[in-house]
């Protein structure tokens, strides 16, 4: 594996460093200051998996090339994948309620769940789609992380994931008890398309969406980064379509793309009077 030198947005310098600015290289998220105790709380693990005594014996490693699968195996460890099931449960019912609104006369929503980390976020929405009824929405979900998707996929969950935000009623509607775990019934599942996207260097999804959901992900990433994603993601919609972000995130100073809308509380759409920031 090749290093490039480090971004400027990285001032730090020896081994954390490195280590940060490979997490910028492959993903566009940049580790900050008040984050770096991630490095202990998830690279501790991997340094004794692979019998590296400290983080400069981890650097030697990724410099070395001699493990091809550890950049890989190092950038999974340090994205943060914190999510659960109805995460905001009020702001998804209302994704609901608008993308069932803005769908096109006899057609299907289309919903894109940017940085669906192990598919709880879309698997809530096609949960209250179908309790909901008509038609089910195309929804699609992508993640950087491939071991995430990889879950999101197989719909297994452990019993500590499935208590955090499930209710039991909907748990025994959706999932079936394999051993200590519970899996998704394939008619949920199957619901989701899910792919593998780096948000801050690939293309946005092909077609336009009624509603797009990337909530906790922008935080991640600078401001340079952060305008850009904004404005994909606004092409990505289609006139009348709504951009869904984290309670702590917000379109205002960072894209002419997109604004408040007047209609959904909350929720960001695309700028009728298109304005620029210094």
């Amino acid at each position: 594996m090749t290093l490039r030198p480090l971004p400027a947005s990285a001032p730090r310098v020896g081994a954390t460093g490195i280590i940060a600015a490979l997490l910028e290289q492959r993903t566009g998220q940049q580790l900050a200051a008040n984050r770096a105790w991630r490095l202990d709380a998830t690279l501790k693990p991997l340094l004794r998996e692979r019998g590296l005594a400290d983080f400069d014996a981890l650097v030697g490693a990724l410099l070395g090339a001699r493990d091809p699968n550890l950049a890989d195996a190092v950038v999974e460890a340090l994205l943060n994948q914190e999510t659960s099931f109805f995460r905001d449960a009020g702001v998804l019912e209302q994704v609901v309620e608008a993308a069932s609104s803005m769908a096109s006369e006899g057609g299907r929503p289309r919903i894109w769940s940017a940085g669906c980390s192990a598919g709880q976020e879309p698997l809530s929405l096609a949960m209250l789609f179908a309790e909901r009824g008509g038609p089910m929405p195309d929804i699609q979900a992508t993640d950087v992380s491939g071991a995430a998707l990889a879950r999101a996929r197989s719909g297994r969950y452990s019993q500590f994931e499935v208590q955090r935000g499930l209710p039991i009623r909907r748990l025994m509607q959706w999932f079936d008890p394999v051993g200590e775990d519970w899996v998704g019934k394939p008619e949920l599942v199957d619901r989701i398309r899910y792919r593998r996207q780096n948000l801050a260097s690939d293309p946005v999804l092909p077609g336009k969406f009624d509603v797009i959901l990337c909530r906790n992900v922008l935080l991640y990433f600078g401001g340079p980064t952060r305008a850009r994603v904004l404005d994909a993601l606004a092409c990505a919609l289609r006139p009348g379509g709504m951009l869904v972000l984290g309670a702590g995130e917000t379109v205002i100073g960072q894209t002419d793309r997109l604004e408040p809308s007047r209609q959904w509380r909350g929720f960001y759409a695309i700028s009728d009077r298109p304005r620029r920031y210094a």
